[in-house]
């Protein structure tokens, strides 16, 4: 994936939070919080999953797909990988 090196300070920045999110997420389950906050940031962790799924996969699709340089063979097998991934996202 090495058109994300260019933002990969950005990506690491937003796991990092995201990382924040799950331990914090843990706190309430060990503390026994109240299931209304427990949802809460569940939302949030699976939020921020999907907006930096989002990111990625649209510089991906910009970067590989959108790209005339390769083959049309490698186009389609670069297709079936990525609906592939995002099926096993979408479970």
């Amino acid at each position: 994936m090495a058109h994300a090196r260019r933002d990969n300070a950005r990506l690491l920045a937003r796991v990092r939070r995201m990382q924040g999110q799950v331990e914090a997420l843990e706190r309430l389950l060990r503390d026994q919080r109240e299931c209304n906050d427990v949802l809460q940031q569940i939302a949030a962790v699976r939020g921020a999953a999907t907006s930096l799924m989002a990111d990625v996969l649209e510089e991906h699709l910009q970067e590989h797909l959108s790209n005339q340089s390769g083959s049309a063979q490698q186009r389609a097998q670069d297709l079936k990988d990525l609906a592939h991934i995002v099926k096993r996202y979408l479970k």
